[in-house]
């Protein structure tokens, strides 16, 4: 079974770049192959790493939906409906080099997305045999904690930006973990955009009261600002010498060799 390594915080704390940084620093290790799914309803993974997205698990389950109801139906003559949605499932994984990246999505409209989280779960499991490692670009929250999305996570990074409510947000997290019995090998927490790389007595005081394993430190990056407001790719644009880039493999190597 591949190493699951899921990465959860808050909205807005720059979780997405780290996870798009990520998985450019084990393809580059050559831990591949590397499955990488943006588990967001909001999906911006592929924006971070470059690459083009046609299809999301959510678009498709739209799709199968339509097409039930088209006279004719779009799905060839001989085919069940249970087979084509396998076929079209499978189109969704968008194949780089040296990964594949599996995009959620959401469904259109209104409503729940209990269909489409479970058709997520699916593809991950039925997946993750091909696979050394999965990186898993969490939604902001714990939703795909507390559903059980993930029944299977051997690391979990957790990150907040400099805030007080950050760790708070990122504690409660590692909280649900534990309730729900994901037992991952490691467990710890990366703060993003610190001033200067450096945090304030208060912000590791709460670290400490809420019982965070901290990791790593990555400062505040004007690069990695102008590459957004630009919709440049932040992990194929960043220097290999940015101290964002530094900060994060120190973090990630001193989680997976714990």
């Amino acid at each position: 079974m591949a190493y699951t390594i899921a990465v959860a915080g808050k909205g807005g704390v720059g979780k997405t770049t780290l996870c798009g940084l990520l998985i450019q620093y084990l393809c580059e290790k050559e831990k591949g192959p590397i499955l990488a799914v943006d588990a967001d309803a909001n999906s911006n993974l592929n924006e971070v790493l470059g690459v083009e997205v046609e299809s999301t698990l959510g678009d498709i389950r739209e799709e199968i939906a339509r097409a039930e109801m088209m006279d004719p139906s779009p799905i060839p003559a001989g085919m069940s409906k249970q087979d084509y949605a396998a076929f079209r499932f499978n189109s969704a994984l968008v194949e780089e080099d040296d990964y594949d990246l599996l995009v959620m999505g959401r469904t259109q409209g209104s409503g729940c997305y209990c269909y489409v989280n479970g058709l997520l779960t699916a593809q991950v499991a039925r997946l993750s045999s091909q696979y050394e490692y999965i990186v898993v670009d969490n939604e902001a929250g714990m939703e795909h904690i507390s559903r059980g999305i993930l029944p299977h996570v051997d690391a979990v990074i957790l990150v907040s930006d400099c805030s007080r409510r950050g760790i708070q947000a990122v504690g409660r997290i590692a909280e649900l973990v534990k309730e729900c019995k994901l037992n991952p090998g490691a467990m710890g927490l990366i703060v993003n955009r610190a001033p200067e790389g450096s945090l304030n007595e208060g912000i590791r005081e709460e670290i400490g009261n809420q019982g965070l394993n901290l990791i790593g430190v990555v400062p505040h990056s004007e690069a990695v600002y102008e590459f957004d407001c630009e919709g440049r790719p932040t992990a194929v644009n960043l220097p290999q010498d940015s101290p964002v880039r530094k900060a994060l493999i120190e973090a990630v190597e001193k989680l997976l060799h714990s």
